[in-house]
Formats: structure tokens, sequence, C-alpha cells
């Protein structure tokens, strides 16, 4: 079950509980945050698809939409969430789904002015989380995709100025570009929170956000990566798994090896791999008393000395080596080593750096804006006679 304190920004104290023990801990905490208020406990749904939908309506009609899909399924914060549009992984009966179910929020709280809806998707079925009357932190990103400011749109609505010449009047215009994505994906300070564990949850722990273009998801993936200061690997990686996820592991670690990288694994994680063909070599885990102790190199040394260049580290609610792999995910962020712990974002970078690899991509090796500047020729420095870079 998912438990929410009332009135706190940014998920602060909200949790899943996945035993009784942890629900009574949780509830401890809600209620130390928000005393004089009721705690929300609601039912968690794993493994499902989060949509969000943000629009403008005037007079309980919607004026114009987009709908976005985080790459991350629910449960990550939708500040910490990686989101992607045009979305590509929902069914047109889905996408139906949603303008209808946007259409009748918006009548029938007679709308006027900016709102968010986040939805549910798993299977066939489409659940509404929430609806915020008011802008949501992804208008930016959306009206930049969209060629179309909101909030100038927004504010029309509320000064009841005319918007007719803006008002999307076919829906398939909420569905984004059709000839390029956009992505947009959040920054951590985690470097500065000694001690913090750097992994996603219902809370929000993301800093700033950045958004890139790209002639498809993979690129603008990357792009947006980059752009958050993570660097492409070069070398070797580490992977560490819950067993619960070794099944969506198993391809990743494969991609990763044909494109040439040295992919090190301890413990069980490093059986699994072997037992599937995957060509791997041995670490250990950092502490004593763990699987696989005194077998391979440990994986803490693979992160100190540099021996890899990108960790990626995936946890689950049900982990039990919950300490070791805490370690190393803390001595990534400590070594400045990028870090990987949501598996929907492992597998689209898998695929990236696949696409990547075996075809290329536009604007993933930029320059400093003045070695951009050394490379124009004079007819393309120059636009006007004034214009002066």
């Amino acid at each position: 079950v998912l438990v929410r304190p009332s009135y706190v920004l940014s998920g602060a104290a909200m949790n899943v509980a996945f035993n009784d023990d942890q629900l009574k801990y949780f509830l401890g905490m809600a209620a130390d945050v928000s005393q004089d208020h009721p705690v929300v406990i609601s039912k968690f749904i794993e493994g499902a698809k989060e949509v969000e939908m943000d629009a403008v309506a005037k007079d309980g009609e919607v004026v114009v939409a987009a709908i976005h899909e985080h790459v991350e399924n629910a449960g990550v914060h939708s500040g910490d969430a990686t989101l992607l549009l045009p979305s590509e992984s929902l069914s047109p009966f889905m996408k139906n789904r949603v303008k209808t179910y946007t259409k009748k929020i918006a009548k029938a709280l007679n709308i006027s002015g900016p709102f968010n809806i986040q939805y549910i998707v798993k299977e066939d079925n489409c659940m509404v989380i929430e609806c915020n009357l008011r802008a949501s932190r992804s208008v930016p990103f959306v009206s930049k995709t969209m060629r179309l400011d909101f909030i100038e749109v927004a504010t029309k609505v509320m000064m009841e100025e005319n918007v007719d010449d803006v008002k999307f009047n076919d829906t398939k215009q909420w569905e984004g570009p059709r000839e390029y994505t956009a992505v947009k994906a959040p920054m951590f300070s985690f470097t500065r929170l000694a001690g913090a564990d750097p992994v996603l949850g219902v809370e929000m722990a993301s800093t700033g956000e950045v958004a890139c273009f790209g002639s498809n998801k993979h690129e603008a993936f990357l792009k947006a990566m980059l752009s958050t200061g993570f660097k492409l690997p070069k070398k070797d990686i580490l992977l560490t798994s819950c067993p619960t996820l070794f099944h969506r592991l198993t391809p990743v670690a494969y991609t990763l090896t044909s494109l040439g990288f040295t992919v090190w694994a301890p413990g069980s994680t490093y059986e699994h791999l072997v037992t599937k063909g995957v060509d791997v070599k041995l670490a250990s885990m950092p502490l004593s008393k763990s699987e696989g102790e005194g077998k391979g190199i440990d994986a803490c040394a693979l992160i100190e000395d540099r021996t890899v260049d990108l960790v990626i580290n995936l946890p689950s609610a049900r982990s039990t080596d919950v300490e070791n792999n805490r370690t190393i995910r803390r001595k990534a962020v400590d070594f400045g080593v990028p870090l990987l712990t949501n598996v929907n974002l492992v597998e689209l970078f898998a695929e990236s750096m696949d696409k990547f690899k075996k075809e290329g991509m536009t604007g993933l090796q930029p320059d400093h804006l003045f070695h951009y500047y050394e490379q124009e020729t004079p007819e393309e420095t120059w636009t006007s006679p004034k214009e002066f870079h």
C-alpha cells in the first residue's frame, strides 16, 4: 500500500509499505510530518506505467493538451521521472482512454485554466492517480516540445480572452510531434548529500532537470542524460541486481557485452548471467559475510580504482542484500561514477547505446560554445550586419 501524509510537497514522508512492520513504521513517519491531518492509505499497483496529461481548459472544454509518459514505472515521483513526448508505448486504445477521461474530468470540474492529470496504465486498465488544478513542473517542457506556450494560453483563458486561434481542434494533436522526440531527464545532488542512498522512490529527490530533442527517443534520451553530467561508458561496467529482475537484466548484459564492454557482476548476478551464456567477469560484494565473499575483485575496489566507468545497480523493495547494494550505490556517487538504478531506464539506456554504436547519432559529442564559433565559416557567423557572436 502507499502511505501519503496530508499537505506535504514533493512526496515528503510518502512511502510504499510491503508488510505490516513497514506500514507501522511509515505511519509513524507520516504522523510526524503532518500530525493534525489524516494519512491516506491507498493500493499501490506494481509494474504499471505512469502517463501524464498537461492541458488548459476553458469553461470545462479542453483547449490544448499533451500526453507524455514516464520511462520509469509508477512508484517513482514524477519530479524524478524521465519523461518522453510523444509517448511511444501507449496503444491507440489507451491513448483514446486518456483523452476521453481528460475531457470528462475537465467538464465535470468545469476547469478554466491549466491542469495536470496523472494516470496509471496497466494492461487494458487506465486509472487516475490525481488531478491537479494548476500548472505542473512539466509545462515548460511540454510547451517547448509542442511549440506552443501553454502558460500564455492559460493566461488568456483566465483573462477571458479568445483562444480560438490556438485551440487544438483534433485530439490527434494531443499526442505531440511526429517529426522528433523530446526527453526530460532529472538532475540529482547526491554528491552533496553525504550518506544519502541514491535510489529513486515515491519521495522526490531531484534538484533540477534538463530536456533535449532528438530524431528518435534513443537520441533524445542520450542527449538528455549527457546534459545532466552523465558520461557514457567507454570500458568496464559493474552490474548488480536483485533476483526478481534477473530476467530483465540478462538481455541488457548481453547487449552491453556485444558492444565490446567488459561486464563485472558479483554473486548470484554473476551466476545467473553465466548460466544464460553471457560473458561476464566475477566481482564480490563489499561487506563481510556476503554472498560471494572472497571470490572475484571487490565491487567497491572496481569503482575506487576507476576500472568501471558505469555502475548499474537494480534493487527492489524486496531485496535482501540491502547493505551491500547501498554501499555500492553510495561508493559510485562518492567517486563520481555514473549510476543507474531503475530497470526501465537501464533497458532504454542499453537500447540507446546499441543504436548509437551501430548507427551513430547527431549531437552526442557537443563542443564548447566557443569551439563551435571557431568552426563556423564567415558565411555562417554573420546573419546580419549588427549581429555579434
